[in-house]
């Protein structure tokens, strides 16, 4: 049975930690998803030692930061400031026991016109040395495609070769509902349940309009059920792995945006529990 999950950027713009952790424990979540971002607000009036506290004394437990993004072909400026973000995430992590933070491919002008071997090779050399950093935290790097084409990797399994090159215990991949289906509409669905039980390490789940692959965006996620993406056949197969951990909600709807996230929350709750099972 997998666990019920929040991520934060499903409310964003009207939430905060504080709420997004009260509202979570009282619709039953079972974990949460943090953005680097909002914590780092959250940390201008409260300290680790306070979500210490926190998760100390309710059921629900932090499980993977979103997230380092544009990780591929940084020049020193960039690379540095992904450095000075992703050693704030393995620190707090480190300190309230999350496990995961999750890293993202780049998108940018010009990364459709990549060879799939210079994805590769650039995406081997910057994940290794993510690990390195990671190590000594005792923190997991969750490498997810995004699967549209202006991201350099965008299938699982161009992902999945990465990562089996890595060859890390510290790497592993994230499943992602709408990044699955934005590659080829799940023309391959048994192909997630290849993937080794071990390195499954984050699932997202969400659902969206039906639109043609080149209109739809991230902007078109809904809640689950509720749209044109196969939901239960890719939980099936995230199940068939063996993967009993998260499924977490995460969307990037405006229209969700603008509403009281309490509202949203409950609403994500009651969409995501017939898949769990």
């Amino acid at each position: 049975m997998l666990k019920l999950g929040y991520n934060e950027a499903t409310c964003m713009k009207k939430s905060s930690v504080e709420k997004d952790l009260e509202l979570c424990e009282k619709y039953g979540y079972d974990y949460i998803e943090l953005r680097l971002d909002m914590l780092k607000e959250y940390f201008k009036t409260h300290t680790v030692e306070d979500l210490q506290d926190y998760f100390a004394t309710h059921n629900i437990k932090p499980f993977a930061f979103n997230s380092i993004e544009d990780i591929n072909f940084c020049d020193e400026k960039q690379w540095e400031e992904l450095k000075e973000l992703f050693l704030f995430g393995c620190e707090v992590a480190q300190k309230i026991q999350n496990p995961y933070i999750i890293v993202v491919p780049t998108v940018r002008e010009g990364m459709e016109k990549l060879t799939e071997q210079e994805v590769f090779e650039d995406s081997v050399k910057v994940l290794n040395e993510l690990a390195d950093l990671a190590e000594p935290y005792g923190v997991k790097l969750s490498f997810e495609p995004i699967g549209d084409r202006r991201w350099c990797c965008n299938s699982l399994r161009q992902a999945w070769e990465i990562v089996q090159a890595v060859n890390r215990d510290n790497v592993g991949l994230t499943v992602d509902c709408i990044n699955f289906y934005m590659h080829d509409k799940c023309a391959d669905l048994e192909y997630i349940s290849k993937i080794p039980r071990e390195k499954l390490f984050v699932f997202h789940i969400n659902d969206c309009e039906d639109l043609p692959l080149r209109v739809l965006d991230h902007c078109d996620r809904i809640m689950p059920g509720k749209g044109c993406i196969p939901v239960q056949a890719i939980a099936d197969q995230v199940k068939k792995t063996g993967y009993d951990e998260i499924a977490s909600l995460e969307l990037f709807r405006p229209e969700y945006w603008e509403m009281d996230p309490e509202e949203v929350i409950k609403m994500g709750a009651e969409s995501c529990r017939r898949y769990l099972d």
